[in-house]
């Protein structure tokens, strides 16, 4: 029998009317309640990852991962396996190259338990326990990585201090990662100290810098250190290039090569560049390649550089200028041409200080051509003075207002220069007793370069020797002896262009006592070496062939050579300047000044000839002595003396 309760779904339904309805109408059937429909929300798309830029996509996670720093892995791989583990580590080296990562991969392999929840303190850390998780994704409590920049003060090593004293929440070793620890306060150094020198034996300290000699010597001595150093180009090259086919990017060899070098070693700088790169080609089925490198970065083409830097040493200003000009039109920055052609200065002069590495596999191919030929024909000096032109020319391009015209100036400069010969290449020419301007071929670029002669202004100089004398002529081989000197002058000149700090000492550092023909007496000055006499002996010995007595003395003697000099300069510049016509010309140009007076009478030491004693004058010929008579003479009768009288 039907039962007249109602099914247990029609429980909260109104009751049904009994009798006719409002209107007189049967009431109608319940209404079947359907159950009601309850729409699902639409589902929302999933939201994009955020992107991650490579230098973090890439990041490595275990000591497999690191690139460039194989004695760093060995040291602590063997350590992790003897158990040999320091309480503190400092990690130094170049912004880059993995130093706040090595120490995350330290505190996983230091906290790691396994994927069984067993394991111990390991060099290859799992990656998938609950520890290694935490730590990767930088959520562990006992893991704490804190920027010294922002908390470098003794306050914040005090809290420190305090919460190392207390176990770790849940890991085996609570890890303090401190980066940039150079930047702590002196004060914070010193409140760390001994907390670092006697540690809980569950705390372990990971500290990173780029500025290892600002940390006291008190830390460091306290610490396990490892010094990361710049990643090699080719290993930076290869690890890119891994890393654009994993990101389905097509990239050339010279494109890699480019962010290889212009990262410096740093692992991160190159990711940063070749994450820009990618983003430049948006799916160009062409992918990286080095003109759009080139273009990102301001660089110059290498064979543009070789241009520029083969046109000043050939003194070719047109080319240079022109190979400016298709730089500027690349867009190609001053400043970045500069430092290029810089760095071209140093692999060449390497590839000449060392000919085997031209058979280097990394050197590039421009190098590699055009580099070693032009090595072969360039001198160690003519490159050390292009380095030092290019490098005080990039600190003027970046003080400049105008870069182009700076570094334009600073080419022009360098052209210039390297038509002049070295000074070592003087040297050699006065003591070899050539012409000062015969050319040599480390002294002249251009005909090395160019084949031809050089047609600088090496030709004609006059070159300084000793105290400033000028040397029109070079003096004669040594193995040709002189006239015998007359005087103390021409015995100074004979070491002129053949012993040069020797004839500085005799123009500045002697004053001439008395002098006979083999025969000098002097007195030097506490300037002048002990054994000047003797070097003076042996240079009249060899310049003349005759022994000669050099005799020091107390007396006061003559100026010196240069004081004569001066005070005879000095004299003469007084008057030429109270001179009337000179005066006129002052007045006429305000603000004008005689500097020095040219008097082409002097000779080479700025002194007036010594006239040509004769046979019974003094000893030193300095100046003309009266004739006497003979002892033995009978006078002379004065009527007999002729009248000046006509």
């Amino acid at each position: 029998m039907p039962s007249d309760t109602p099914p247990a779904d029609d429980q909260d339904l109104p009751p049904l009317p009994e009798g006719p309805g409002l209107f007189g109408e049967a009431p109608s059937p319940a209404p079947v309640m359907a159950a009601p429909i309850i729409a699902a929300p639409a589902m929302a798309e999933p939201e994009a990852a955020p992107y991650r830029v490579l230098a973090r996509k890439y990041r490595p996670t275990s000591f497999a991962d690191l690139i460039g720093q194989e004695a760093l892995v060995r040291t602590l791989r063997n350590a992790f396996a003897q158990n040999r583990v320091a309480h503190a580590f400092m990690l130094t080296g170049v912004r880059g190259v993995g130093k706040t990562t090595t120490a995350r991969i330290i505190a996983r392999a230091l906290n790691c338990v396994g994927p069984d929840g067993t394991g111990g303190p390991t060099a290859d850390p799992c990656g998938v326990c609950a520890e290694c998780q935490a730590i990767l994704a930088d959520r562990h409590p006992d893991v704490l990585e804190l920027d010294a920049a922002s908390n470098n003060g003794v306050d914040n090593i005090r809290e420190l201090r305090e919460a190392v004293r207390y176990r770790p929440a849940r890991a085996r070793f609570k890890v303090y990662i401190l980066d940039e620890v150079h930047m702590l306060s002196t004060a914070a150094f010193n409140a760390l100290l001994k907390t670092l020198e006697e540690p809980p034996p569950q705390v372990k300290f990971l500290f990173a810098t780029t500025e290892i000699r600002k940390v006291p010597a008190t830390i460091l001595s306290r610490c396990q250190r490892f010094d990361l150093r710049r990643v090699p180009q080719e290993t930076l090259r290869a690890h890119f290039a891994a890393i654009a086919a994993k990101e389905g990017v097509a990239a050339s060899g010279e494109a890699l090569a480019m962010i290889a070098r212009a990262a410096d070693g740093s692992v991160r700088d190159g990711l940063s560049l070749l994450d820009q790169a990618i983003a430049q080609v948006a799916g160009a089925p062409g992918g990286i390649e080095a003109g759009l490198v080139r273009d990102m970065l301001g660089l110059a083409d290498r064979s543009l550089l070789f241009d520029l830097l083969e046109g000043c040493f050939r003194g070719d200003l047109p080319a240079v200028l022109a190979a400016m000009d298709r730089g500027h039109e690349r867009g190609a920055d001053p400043g970045v041409i500069l430092a290029d052609l810089l760095e071209l200065t140093h692999t060449l002069t390497r590839l000449r200080a060392v000919p085997a590495l031209r058979a280097d596999p990394a050197l590039p191919e421009a190098e590699r051509v055009r580099g070693v030929a032009m090595a072969e024909r360039l001198s160690i000096p003519l490159l050390g003075r292009a380095w030092q032109v290019l490098l005080k020319g990039i600190t003027e391009v970046a003080e400049a207002p105008d870069r182009r015209m700076a570094a334009e100036m600073v080419l022009i400069r360098l052209a210039h220069l390297a038509e002049l010969p070295t000074p070592g290449d003087l040297v050699r020419r006065l003591s070899e007793g050539g012409a000062a301007g015969a050319p040599s071929p480390a002294a002249t670029p251009s005909s090395a370069l160019a084949g031809g002669p050089a047609g600088g202004p090496a030709g004609g100089l006059r070159a300084m020797a000793g105290g400033g004398a000028r040397l029109d002529a070079a003096p004669a081989p040594a193995s040709a002896p002189l006239a015998q000197p007359r005087n103390f002058r021409e015995v100074v000149a004979l070491a002129s262009g053949v012993r040069p700090l020797l004839h500085g000492h005799l123009l500045f550092d002697v004053h001439p006592v008395s002098f006979a023909p083999g025969r000098i007496e002097l007195r030097q000055t506490a300037q002048a070496p002990r054994d000047l006499a003797a070097q003076l002996a042996a240079l009249l010995q060899e310049r003349t062939g005759s022994r000669w007595t050099i005799a020091l003395s107390n007396a006061e003697g003559e100026p010196t050579i240069a004081e004569q000099r001066s005070h005879l300069a000095g004299e003469r510049l007084e008057m030429a300047r109270a001179h009337p016509l000179v005066q006129s010309i002052l007045l006429a140009f305000p603000g004008a000044e005689v500097d020095a007076v040219r008097d082409d009478s002097l000779d080479a030491y700025g002194l007036p000839p010594i006239p040509e004693a004769p046979d019974e004058g003094p000893m030193d010929g300095s100046m003309d002595g009266p004739d006497f008579a003979p002892p033995d003479a009978e006078p002379a009768d004065l009527d007999d003396i002729p009248s000046e009288d006509p």
